[in-house]
């Protein structure tokens, strides 16, 4: 076995290390923007300018629609590379679109910036449709969950370079929408330089056409591929959670805990590590159990440490509970992605990954729509214990999830 391994890997430059190292470092780049201006920039920016109850509306508002936009063309971007056979020119412009606009929200008044922000976010959202895909070029069956949990791991460690960062230069969030872009585009040049994809057209007339066709026709035919449904109807649910949990961390971390910013970047360091570790932990397991047992268990904990969040306003709790949570976004995006490309038709994998994508931004559209509607209806009344009433909200959701993904069915491979 290791010495056809070994010849696989002559063969195929995109199983060398240094191609492997250089789709891994992509993660690290994104997710520095993730950070920077997903989680953090653009939530300061908006409630320090607007206040907790106006802030926090546009934000998810906001939030909503780039994501909104990005769901409806999802599946239809996806198909699109499967016609063209190449993901890569697809992430490349779509990472310029998520690092140029965002550059320039700080030399705009608030309603541009807030516009600006929703161009980048379609960028960056649309962006990993096309990152998700290329798993398929960079590992094997033997290796995909190792794989995918080394991207993980090593994006984590994209939230400890610029958290480092922010404590040692203090940005502020103007500030941080200029540099964090800029350091994207620099550790994601590799992966267009190293990675070889060869093209694999399919016949086609117009493309345009012809994916959106292949798009509805893979919703119809849902049923002729076991256990996708249901995986997609789970991941709804789940992904509710962990993406308004992202969007939300660094508010509710200073606003209802207590931490300053200065302590809220030392606590997200913290939680960064534990999703470095929790990444290669759950990257193994996931080869050992499979992608569905693993997701399982991973859900498991984030609804132990949704609930223990939402009860208790106490740092010391909040530290224990992002312990959880930080190893748990690592291994539900491993698990999660593994499992996805276990339960679908290789030779699709663009469009249905634009599938996968269009039910877990659909999932945070609302997401977002109702903890906006949570902070409208009851801040006045119930001032920071809103935040404890909207995490409660997201463990329903998490609950809900974990039930349906429980009697997904799991074809092994390799």
């Amino acid at each position: 076995m290791a010495v056809a391994t070994d010849t696989v890997q002559a063969k195929d430059p995109n199983l060398r290390k240094v191609a492997v190292g250089s789709w891994a470092l992509y993660d690290l780049a994104n997710t520095v923007w993730s950070y920077a201006v997903f989680s953090r920039a653009i939530s300061l920016y908006l409630v320090n300018a607007l206040g907790d109850k106006d802030g926090n509306a546009l934000l998810t508002l906001a939030i909503a629609i780039s994501v909104a936009l990005n769901a409806l063309v999802s599946p239809w971007l996806g198909a699109i590379s499967d016609r063209f056979g190449r993901r890569l020119p697809f992430l490349f412009a779509f990472t310029l679109l998520a690092c140029i606009p965002a550059m320039l929200i700080p030399f705009v008044d608030v309603t541009l910036g807030v516009l600006l922000f929703c161009i980048a976010n379609f960028g960056y959202q649309s962006a990993l449709i096309y990152y998700d895909a290329t798993l398929k070029l960079v590992s094997t069956p033997e290796n995909r969950g190792w794989v995918s949990g080394l991207g993980n791991a090593v994006g984590y460690m994209g939230t400890v370079l610029i958290v480092v960062l922010l404590i040692l230069t203090g940005w502020n969030p103007q500030e941080t929408f200029v540099v964090a872009p800029l350091i994207f585009l620099v550790l994601a040049l590799p992966v267009f330089v190293v990675l070889r994809e060869t093209p694999d057209r399919r016949p086609h007339d117009h493309a345009m056409g012809k994916a959106w066709r292949a798009t509805w026709e893979t919703v119809r035919s849902l049923k002729a591929y076991p256990g996708l449904g249901r995986f997609l109807a789970a991941r709804f649910f789940y992904t509710d959670a962990l993406n308004t949990s992202i969007t939300i961390m660094t508010v509710f971390a200073t606003r209802a805990v207590g931490f300053t910013d200065d302590e809220a970047n030392y606590v997200f360091l913290g939680l960064t590590l534990a999703a470095i570790g929790g990444g290669f932990l759950w990257g193994r397991l996931t080869d050992t159990w499979g992608p569905k047992r693993t997701l399982f268990i991973v859900l498991c904990t984030w609804a132990v440490a949704l609930g223990v969040g939402a009860l208790v306003l106490d740092k010391i709790v909040f530290l224990a509970a992002g312990i959880l949570i930080g190893s748990g976004f690592a291994g539900m995006q491993v698990a999660d992605r593994v499992l996805m490309y276990r339960l679908s038709p290789p030779d699709r994998l663009g469009e249905f990954y634009g599938l996968y994508g269009l039910v877990g931004k659909g999932s945070q559209v609302l997401g977002s729509l109702f903890w906006a509607a949570t902070f409208t209806l009851f801040f006045d009344t119930l001032g920071v214990a809103t935040y404890q009433v909207g995490i409660l909200t997201l463990l329903i959701a998490m609950l809900v999830g974990m039930a349906i993904v429980y009697k997904v069915p799991e074809r092994r491979e390799g």
